[in-house]
């Protein structure tokens, strides 16, 4: 058995989500690429797939299997690449996780434009406001906004996002349009976002020169995603505090209005991050040199 061309057959399987298409990638015969991974599975002693007329499903331990060996496939990419002096470009595959609204705002607009400089990277997009392990997740690198808690990354600053107070029209038509913070505590409803990883809801924060607010009231509603968060504001539930880039469409067509202007809370940092011990190759640096360059006027555009 060729073991690296059969891990390299059962990790394309994985990501295409079944064997003609995986086949069709990596252009052998689907009865080649069957064999392959039979012969895989024979070698471990463990069932990597199930296999059924309409679907593939990867098992627990095919699961396992592909996250450890895919670092692998990986390395020998990056290994072939540097050697082959015909590849110039940055070319291979990258996972990125990021958060939903930053995705949808900010990444994804910009998206065409490293397309069209660098055609030969594939991208993965994992899009959730929940945190990943970057090593057992087989992440590349996160893009995250807040300060940053773990030593063991390496951070690199992306900007500065406006944050802002609004509620929908509605809503400001039947509760009044506060003047001052210390008001949302008398009969405002306030729309939460709670933090993916505990759970907990952060409070609404309001800065004037060097005067520092933070309300802390019992919330009507909670949400922990960011997209959802904006939504429940559209509809008209209540206050919330989000970026000024993702309420900037809602904002122009009038279904939401900034209030407390003058209160605005700081302005809240955004890093790509990456473990430190992880080789940074090609295609992660021009990745990273590109979000340095995009995301600053992004944030604030």
């Amino acid at each position: 058995m060729d073991q690296l061309m059969a891990i390299r057959a059962f990790a394309r399987v994985v990501e295409a989500g079944n064997f003609t298409r995986a086949a069709d990638s990596l252009d052998l015969p689907n009865a080649t690429l069957s064999k392959l991974v039979q012969e895989l599975e024979a070698h471990l002693g463990i069932r990597l797939l199930q296999r059924t007329t309409r679907r593939v499903t990867v098992t627990p331990e095919g699961r396992d299997y592909y996250e450890k060996a895919l670092r692998i496939v990986r390395d020998l990419e990056d290994i072939d690449h540097s050697f082959n002096a015909e590849s110039a470009r940055p070319s291979g595959y990258l996972r990125i996780d990021i958060g939903g609204s930053t995705a949808r705002d900010v990444l994804i607009p910009a998206l065409p434009d490293f397309i069209a400089r660098y055609p030969e990277i594939r991208l993965d997009l994992g899009v959730a406001d929940r945190a990943v392990d970057l090593i057992s997740g087989n992440v590349d690198c996160v893009i995250r906004g807040g300060p940053l808690s773990d030593s063991s990354l390496v951070a690199r600053h992306l900007g500065d996002a406006e944050m802002i107070t609004c509620a929908a029209p509605g809503y400001l038509k039947t509760y009044g349009v506060p003047a001052y913070p210390q008001e949302l505590k008398n009969g405002h409803r306030l729309v939460s976002y709670l933090s993916p990883q505990s759970g907990r809801a952060f409070p609404f924060r309001f800065v004037q020169n060097a005067e520092k607010i933070e309300i802390k009231t019992e919330h009507r509603i909670g949400v922990n995603e960011s997209n959802a968060h904006l939504a429940t504001a559209v509809a008209g539930l209540g206050i919330i505090q989000t970026f000024r880039y993702a309420a900037a469409a809602d904002l122009q067509a009038g279904r939401l209005v900034e209030i407390l202007a003058a209160w605005r809370p700081a302005n809240y940092p955004f890093h790509v991050v990456y473990p430190q011990n992880r080789h940074l190759t090609q295609r992660l640096k021009v990745l990273i040199e590109w979000l340095k360059e995009v995301f600053p006027t992004r944030l604030n555009g």
